[in-house]
């Protein structure tokens, strides 16, 4: 409830910031002060269990310390984003503090998403979470290709609501109890009725289509690809992450009990996912598009969780959404410094800037799913979990054949960094890399390192 309350708060103030402060830097101080108090309000909730705001909501949202712990990873990431990436954000436009208004006002989406207790309020989570981003995506008002992705994205996702709220419609039509609730549609009895089996089955569409999952990932090259690259890093990474919190909290409580009745259905789109992704980023030259790709890639991994729904997945979905976060934003922190953004654009960076080519090499390593990082921990919780299902086990041999492909094009970028010579232009201007950038880039990459080789430093916040 903090986490809901403050962050719609702290999101008003950062639109008057924008209007009484004429200065461009001012909002970005006032945005990490108001990322640090929602890391401290959620982290008091988790261990107290006594929120600030004691709201009643009719039981309409419900905290635990899975929706805490996880909106823990997604403050904490948001607060390194804003770190790193502050004076990037400031470089988009002239309206530096409505931007980090619209950031705080997905942030009150996103833990709306994770703590909802009922339909109406998943829809209210995801359609805070949609609306500043397609604002954001289309901030670049100068570039064609941001003002191209912000109506493509703005198009796709008001289809993609269009089809949930039918869905909600269909399954609230179908339960015996005529209830909006997700505890409450009594599921399990037999084979689901026709209406449950539609809504189930648009719900699936709609949400896959939040996450990038395929065959409704379509939008996500052109918009990532098109935003301002500072927002792409938030879209692809805590945007993401708390969509599949909020799938599998969906089909955890209302339809786990038939489980074996749509398990197959997502298996099906766990391997489209990790095929069209994996296989279209071999082929791309731009390592933002790649990127692009490479995020469908890492739903398809995510997806197992939905597949799986067991507490080695929960804790999998915590792990790999810090892992994933950390490894995709301190990555782009280094990719926005570039003067290019192809691959042949790295070439020799890591004789040019040792430090941010080895934190680089780091953060790929992790996505990758190298020992030792948080992401090998993250994709082994998620291949453990489908494993402990007992059913469709070739998806575990899949999704290692597929992690074995990504390793390809991800070290195509460190093969740059460390094999090739640059043509002598610098790749850095120097005067954008300042020693607190090196500092945070440097605790980013080492937190990855911890989490690979203690995941207890973060999955203890489940069991506290």
């Amino acid at each position: 409830m903090n986490a809901i309350v403050f962050s719609a708060v702290w999101g008003i103030v950062m639109m008057f910031s924008s209007v009484f402060i004429k200065s461009k830097t001012t909002p970005k101080y006032l945005a990490i002060a108001g990322a640090i108090l929602l890391v401290l309000l959620n982290s008091w909730e988790l261990y107290s269990g006594a929120p600030l705001f004691d709201i009643d909501s009719k039981d309409m949202i419900l905290t635990n310390s899975f929706n805490l712990s996880f909106l823990a990873v997604v403050h904490i990431g948001t607060l390194l984003f804003f770190l790193l990436n502050a004076r990037d954000i400031e470089k988009v436009g002239e309206h530096v503090g409505e931007y980090f208004a619209l950031i705080f006002f997905v942030l009150c989406g996103i833990a709306l998403a994770c703590t909802y207790n009922t339909l109406l309020f998943l829809f209210l989570g995801i359609e805070i979470i949609s609306i500043p981003l397609y604002i954001l995506t289309g901030s670049d008002k100068r570039n064609l290709k941001s003002n191209e992705a912000s109506l493509k994205y703005l198009l796709m996702g008001s289809f993609s609501t269009g089809i949930m709220l039918l869905g909600i419609t269909f399954i609230y039509g179908g339960n015996i109890n005529a209830s909006f609730f997700i505890n409450n549609l009594v599921l399990g009895e037999g084979p689901l009725s026709p209406m449950l089996a539609i809504g189930m089955l648009l719900l699936i569409i709609s949400m896959s289509f939040k996450v990038s999952a395929a065959p409704f990932h379509f939008w996500t090259p052109d918009v990532y690809d098109g935003a301002p690259t500072v927002f792409t890093s938030f879209m692809s990474t805590i945007v993401k992450v708390a969509g599949f919190f909020a799938f599998v909290r969906l089909f955890e409580n209302s339809f786990g009990k038939v489980q074996d009745q749509w398990q197959t259905l997502i298996a099906i789109i766990t391997v489209a996912t990790l095929l069209f992704g994996n296989i279209t980023a071999v082929f791309q030259q731009s390592v933002k598009r790649m990127l692009a790709y490479s995020s469908i890639a890492q739903a398809g991994f995510m997806m197992l969780a939905v597949f799986a729904l067991n507490d080695m997945a929960r804790e999998g979905l915590i792990l790999y959404a810090a892992a994933y976060s950390l490894a995709t934003i301190g990555f782009f922190a280094v990719l926005i410094k570039m003067n290019d953004y192809t691959i042949e654009g790295f070439n020799g960076l890591g004789k040019q800037q040792p430090l941010l080519a080895l934190c680089a090499t780091i953060f790929l390593l992790s996505l990758t799913g190298i020992p030792l990082t948080a992401g090998f921990q993250s994709k082994f919780y998620m291949l453990m979990a489908t494993a402990q299902t007992g059913r469709h086990l070739w998806l575990v041999i899949v999704a290692v054949l597929f992690a074995a492909i990504s390793a390809y094009y991800y070290f195509r970028v460190i093969q740059a960094m460390y094999f090739k010579d640059a043509t002598g232009d610098p790749l850095v201007e120097d005067s954008n890399i300042s020693i607190g950038f090196k500092i945070l880039l440097s605790i980013t990459a080492f937190l990855i390192i911890a989490i690979g080789i203690y995941p207890e430093l973060l999955l203890g916040w489940l069991y506290h």
